[in-house]
């Protein structure tokens, strides 16, 4: 049965979404099957794995809100091993139409349920909000990744995030783990990344994964192209690190036996 993260901070511009489809794709490359549920309205994951949202005509709006099969709508990438379950504008709608439902926290689970044996991992993009279908993703999850801007108010906003995790741990989802911080948008030219970073570990220590995401013009380029950075340029600096953090998830899951040098690939 494959392990859900869902990768969330309300605080928008982190990185969210790149990571999502380019550790997705870091894992498809390690071949093991991943799927990609886009629950943001803004589809920039749909968009991003070459899907343009305007054409998508069924998407996980209609698996939470009228119960349609998961299976009928997910879509194969380009890359093998890589699927995606697509978002649309009408998921704004849902956050209101939830409201009155029952178990309204729960509804994305029940979407999950049944396809969770088809996939090693399923990773969900998260709304840069706090909102009902962010609470229905982490309540839906087995783990949680949260990315951190290497910027001056990488902090801001944090602590309501893990407080909101602390709340669905206790009344929703008793099992739910920070799988890890991951530092995002590094520039190791600028102390004020270098602080940052250190005041990162030194808060959250064994939390921050040992990968950190630099900045990197082909990771910006990529989504331009509807392509994951594996796609655009598997020799950027960009894909080796989002490699490196596959490969960590998969020591830190005992999916797979590497030896220390294995452990990371170097720039």
């Amino acid at each position: 049965m494959g392990k859900v993260i869902a990768i969330a901070n309300q605080k928008g511009g982190v990185g969210k979404t790149t990571t999502v489809i380019n550790l997705a794709a870091g894992l498809a490359v390690l071949e093991h099957k991943t799927l990609i549920i886009d629950a943001d309205p803004q589809a920039n994951a749909t968009s991003g794995v070459g899907f343009d949202p305007r054409n998508i005509k069924t998407s996980i709006y209609e698996c939470i809100i009228d119960d349609a099969e998961p299976r009928n709508i997910i879509l194969n990438t380009a890359t093998p091993y890589l699927d995606l379950l697509p978002a649309h504008i009408d998921l704004v709608g849902a956050e209101i139409e939830l409201i009155n439902l029952p178990n309204r926290e729960k509804m994305m689970r029940k979407v999950l349920a049944p396809i969770k044996e088809d996939y090693d991992f399923i990773l969900i993009d998260c709304s840069p909000s706090l909102g009902l279908i962010t609470v229905n993703s982490l309540t839906a999850a087995d783990s949680v990744i949260i990315p951190v801007q290497c910027e001056y108010f990488a902090l801001e906003g944090l602590g309501k995030l893990l407080n909101t995790i602390k709340i669905v741990q206790a009344r929703l989802n008793p099992s739910l783990d920070i799988e890890g911080i991951l530092l995002t948008m590094y520039d190791n030219r600028r102390n004020l990344a270098k602080q940052v970073a250190e005041e990162v570990k030194t808060h959250f220590q064994q939390m921050v994964f040992r990968t950190i995401i630099n900045r990197n013009i082909k990771l910006s380029e990529a989504p331009s192209h509807g392509m994951t950075i594996m796609m655009h340029d598997i020799n950027s600096v960009g894909a080796v690190n989002y490699l490196n953090l596959a490969r960590e998830i998969l020591q830190k899951n005992e999916l797979t036996q590497l030896t220390d040098a294995e452990k990371e690939i170097n720039v």
